[in-house]
């Protein structure tokens, strides 16, 4: 969603660098450019002008002169100020301290209220709550079916008295503000700790619209009134956020549609405007394509700096527990990885979702955007046609696969024999690796990072391993001389004893990062090409 603006504010950034000593005009340059880059996002005037003004006071103060990298101070600040923006810091949801909590869901049509509750339905009930969703869309053709064939995908009830329109020449059937009402009373009766409304929404906002969202909200008193809406709308965002806001005093808003190709901008002015603060995040159409906001966590992505706590989040909930010690405890024994282990590894990250969204979620991939997206995720499903296809004694030993058995391999999984040869090669690879971190080599070597006695064969930056570890502190041309050698070794000891300069990403004293080039980065297609 926010592609094009994280990649004019890295670019922006990126002149930046190495500059000892910041001007005001430096300052003022940066400046237009974000101001620039947040109005073409569709970011709202009066957001873009106080966002700009704050980074500005800010930047030609103290807070940046006296700091030792002053460009690394500027990224800083506008990453402060993009998270004030954004809300700060995550709200959760209010619950209500006896009976159920009621959450009433507003909008407009097509925002994506109905896939929403059944999203929010699922996140409650894995948390452990009962909840219960109704149908209070009776205005909208088949709106009612909808919510049940959502409910039934999430595992939740569906309270639904009403079939509301069901053809398009139809008018309303029935009263939502009473549907609304009685789906207490049943939740009562029935023990749900949560009851979720799925509210009827308009093209645009009317004056009909609101007032029936209003007398849903006095029937039914919510504890949270959340305001969905569609992040590709544009600038009429802001005046719809508002509308609502007047109407039904909502509490919380969730952005939706955040994995369209919209500048999306938008989306971000609504919290600004209306100082309520975004609750979720849905990012597709399946029922795990939904996170709780975190602020922090999207202004590092905007500003491509990655959001690792939420992969590792997503990692710890799907991954499997039992599996991931028994593979600990193999490479700790020094055991072979075998394509048995490669199998279960790639199921295991298919589990998490898609590899292109895991992929955008690591510090400085939107430099490498053009090949995560020509990614073919395809290949997973063949990779894995293909080791389904071997006998268990050919999956523990690789070596035994000679031309029959490959050429048998691959008439079971519809691939080629080359697809088969490059498995083959990918596997020796991984094998490699992770003979290499049992080893203490750790890590391989990151393309740009240096190489290291761990790194992947055939990676640039890095140099083949075979699991052989490097003695440390080693020094070359030491001197024959007994005195002068005496001399090398405690200089050594000197310059390891010696705590390391502190550093971080932003203007702390550091010695400068190499310079970053996205263009050495291997086609990613290569590792999971058949």
């Amino acid at each position: 969603m926010f592609a094009s603006l994280s990649d004019r504010l890295t670019a922006t950034f990126r002149t930046l660098r190495g500059k000892g000593r910041l001007t005001e005009a430096d300052i003022d340059g940066t400046v237009a450019e974000i101001r620039r880059a947040l109005l073409d996002a569709d970011v709202a005037l009066p957001v873009v002008t106080t966002f700009t003004d704050r980074i500005r006071a800010r930047a030609v103060g103290a807070e940046v002169s006296g700091a030792l990298n002053p460009g690394q101070q500027v990224v800083k600040i506008v990453h402060e100020e993009l998270v004030e923006i954004l809300g700060g810091s995550a709200r959760p949801l209010s619950f209500a301290k006896s009976g159920p909590t009621v959450i009433m869901l507003a909008g407009l049509q097509g925002a994506g209220k109905t896939t929403f509750a059944g999203k929010l339905a699922h996140h409650l009930k894995s948390q452990g709550h009962t909840p219960i969703l109704v149908a209070a869309d009776l205005q909208r053709p088949n709106a009612v079916t909808q919510l049940e064939v959502v409910g039934e995908r999430a595992g939740v009830p569906v309270y639904a008295p009403e079939r509301g329109v069901t053809r398009d020449d139809e008018r309303s059937k029935g009263d939502p503000v009473k549907v609304a009402k009685n789906a207490i009373k049943e939740a009562v009766k029935r023990q749900h700790s949560v009851v979720i409304v799925d509210t009827a929404g308009r093209l645009g906002v009317d004056a009909e619209l609101m007032k029936q969202a209003g007398d849903i909200r006095k029937a039914v008193d919510p504890d949270e009134v959340l305001f969905v809406i569609d992040s590709m709308i544009g600038q009429d965002a802001v005046a719809t956020a508002q509308a609502f806001q007047q109407g039904v005093a909502m509490t919380g808003v969730v952005l939706t549609k955040l994995d369209g190709d919209a500048r999306g901008g938008a989306a971000l002015s609504v919290r600004e405007i209306t100082g309520v603060p975004i609750l979720f995040a849905s990012t597709g159409e399946k029922l795990d394509e939904f996170e709780v906001f975190h602020p922090e966590r999207m202004a590092s992505r905007i500003l491509d700096m990655g959001d690792i706590l939420t992969l590792i989040e997503q990692a710890e909930q799907k991954f499997d527990q039992v599996e991931a010690a028994r593979m600990a405890d193999k490479m700790a024994k020094g055991e072979d990885f075998t394509l048995t282990d490669f199998l279960s590894q790639m199921q295991q990250l298919k589990n998490m979702g898609s590899m292109k969204k895991m992929l955008t979620m690591l510090p400085g991939m939107g430099q490498a955007r053009e090949q995560i997206e020509n990614l073919d995720e395809r290949e997973l499903t063949r990779t894995e046609a293909i080791i389904q296809s071997m006998t268990p004694y050919e999956r523990d030993n690789p070596k035994a696969l000679n031309g029959s058995r490959r050429l048998r391999i691959a008439s079971g999984s519809g691939t080629t024999v080359a697809q088969i040869n490059s498995l083959v090669k990918r596997f020796e690879d991984a094998q490699r690796m992770m003979k290499a971190m049992a080893g203490g080599g750790g890590m391989p070597a990151m393309p740009g990072m240096g190489g290291g006695p761990g790194a992947f064969g055939g990676m640039p930056g890095g140099k083949k391993s075979k699991g052989k570890q490097v003695a440390p502190r080693q020094v070359k041309g030491k001197s024959g001389n007994p005195a002068k050698r005496a001399e090398q070794e405690k200089a050594l000891r000197n310059r390891a004893d010696a705590p390391p300069a502190p550093g971080s990403a932003f203007g702390v004293p550091q010695a400068p990062a190499p310079e970053f080039d996205p263009s050495q980065l291997p086609s990613l297609g290569k590792y999971l090409r058949g």
